[in-house]
């Protein structure tokens, strides 16, 4: 348990912070899932929207801090060849 003025301040810095990032990693993974699902019911048009819509929400959650820059560049990668491999 915190003792000191700040050390409270921080834990109270700490818990609003964590919820903003899980909302953040929440969206991206939504975002990413709806590029998923075209994928898997094979509407190339529509993953290729999709993915165009979820790149820059992967991008803001790099600058966010939430996901490292590698990571985002990695799962957008792979959704692109997926969606120019249908």
């Amino acid at each position: 348990m915190a003792n000191t003025k700040a050390a409270k301040k921080k834990t109270r810095q700490i818990a609003t912070q964590t919820a903003t990032n899980r909302a953040r990693r929440t969206r991206i993974r939504t975002f990413l899932k709806k590029v998923e699902t075209a994928i898997l019911e094979g509407k190339k048009k529509e993953a290729a929207e999709a993915l165009r819509a979820a790149q820059p929400e992967v991008m803001r959650g790099v600058t966010k801090g939430v996901i490292k820059k590698n990571t985002a560049s990695r799962k957008l990668s792979r959704l692109s060849a997926k969606i120019k491999a249908l």
